[in-house]
């Protein structure tokens, strides 16, 4: 459904090191960083030929407003994935907001939530059993 999302932090080296570390776990790479024009990206831009594509960019800005029911979801193949995402952001300057586990929105929903070192709200989310 998402085709981008894109995020400001306070401290591009800090959300780099904690980004680089979540996502490694769920397999995403980054296909980006210029520290000069203050950006990293990751995932895959969405073209004519592969709309299915999503990408996640965190910028250099203004750190996000207080809002707490919003966060950002990134799928993972299994359970373990959603796991090691959870220990590598706690490992990288990340904080928890939900230990892995399986939540009520239905029986297979096996996600963690953590936030980043500049409060974002992120989440990651197996729905079978892997």
């Amino acid at each position: 459904m998402l085709d981008h999302v894109s995020i400001t932090v306070a401290n591009l080296y800090n959300a780099e090191l904690f980004y680089d570390a979540v996502f490694s776990a769920l397999n995403v790479v980054k296909v980006g960083s210029d520290h000069a024009d203050a950006w990293i990206g990751y995932g895959e831009r969405s073209n004519r030929e592969h709309p299915e594509r999503s990408y996640f960019s965190v910028r250099l800005g203004p750190r996000p407003e207080d809002a707490p029911r919003r966060h950002y979801c990134f799928k993972a193949a299994t359970r373990a994935q959603v796991d090691a995402f959870w220990q590598a952001g706690l490992l990288h300057g990340g904080r928890d907001n939900g230990a892995p586990g399986v939540r009520d929105y239905h029986p297979t929903y096996y996600a963690a939530f953590l936030l980043d070192p500049d409060g974002n709200r992120i989440e990651a989310v197996c729905h079978t059993q892997a």
